[in-house]
C-alpha cells in the first residue's frame, strides 16, 4: 500500500508554552515526532506537512474566543509562532499557500515534503487544494500526527477517512487540548475505522 504521513499543525505557538495558543503538555511528544520525522526521511516517505497560517480576518480569531470554534490569535501569517518546531521541520518542501489560486502538481508528485497552509482548522476547509493534493498523491493509508488531537488532528483523520483513505493514528505522537472531549474523539476514529497504534510500531505499516 502506498503510505504517506500527515504531519498536524506542529507549530511553536501550538508546541510550547509561550506560544499563543499552546497545547499543554505538547513538548512530551516531540521525542515521537522526531523519530517520525526521521523514519519519513530514512524511508523517503512523502509527508504532507499542514500549519495554520491566518490573517486579521480569519474567522476562527476572536477577541473572545470560546475555544471550540473560535480561539486567540495565533499562527498568524509570517510570524515566528506559524513556523514548525525544529524537530519537524520540513525539508526542501513544496509550499502551497490556502489562497493561491493553483498549484504545481508536478511539484506535488515530487516533493517528499509538501506544506499546506490553511486559514481553518480543518484543511479540507481551509485550503481549496487539499483534495486535489490527495488526488494526486493517491495515499491508501496515512499516519497521522501532531497537534491538537481534539480539533486539527480530528478534522485531518476524519477527512482522510471519509476520502477512503486508510488512517493509523499514533496515540503517544498526538497530543489534545483539556477543555474539549477526548475519549469521544478516540472512539468516533475507531468507529470509523482509524486503527490507534504507538510510534514504536509504526514502521511495520510502511512497507
Amino acid at each position: 500500500m502506498k503510505t504517506i504521513f500527515w504531519n498536524v499543525d506542529t507549530q511553536y505557538d501550538f508546541m510550547r508554552a509561550y506560544g499563543k495558543l499552546y497545547v499543554q503538555g505538547a513538548e512530551s511528544i516531540e521525542g515521537n515526532l522526531e523519530i517520525l520525522t526521521k523514519l519519513a526521511e530514512k524511508e523517503n516517505i512523502q509527508v504532507v506537512n499542514t500549519a495554520d497560517w491566518h490573517t486579521e480576518k480569519t474567522e476562527e480569531i476572536s477577541n473572545n474566543p470560546d475555544f471550540i470554534k473560535t480561539f486567540p490569535r495565533h499562527c498568524m501569517n509570517g510570524t515566528p509562532g506559524a513556523e514548525y518546531v525544529p524537530v519537524t521541520i520540513p525539508q526542501k518542501p513544496y509550499k502551497i499557500r490556502w489562497w493561491q489560486k493553483s498549484f504545481d502538481e508536478k511539484e506535488v508528485a515530487n516533493s517528499r515534503n509538501i506544506i499546506l497552509y490553511k486559514d481553518k482548522f480543518d484543511v479540507f476547509t481551509g485550503t481549496p487544494h487539499a483534495d486535489s493534493v490527495l488526488r494526486i498523491i493517491k495515499p491508501e493509508r496515512a499516519i497521522v500526527y501532531g497537534v491538537a488531537t481534539n480539533v486539527c488532528v480530528d478534522c485531518a483523520v476524519t477527512g482522510l477517512l471519509e476520502r477512503k483513505v486508510e488512517v493509523y493514528v499514533p496515540l503517544d505522537a498526538i497530543k489534545e487540548l483539556p477543555n474539549l472531549p477526548l475519549h469521544e474523539v478516540l472512539d468516533r476514529w475507531k468507529g470509523m475505522g482509524a486503527k490507534l497504534i504507538k510510534t514504536s510500531e509504526v514502521e511495520k505499516y510502511i512497507a
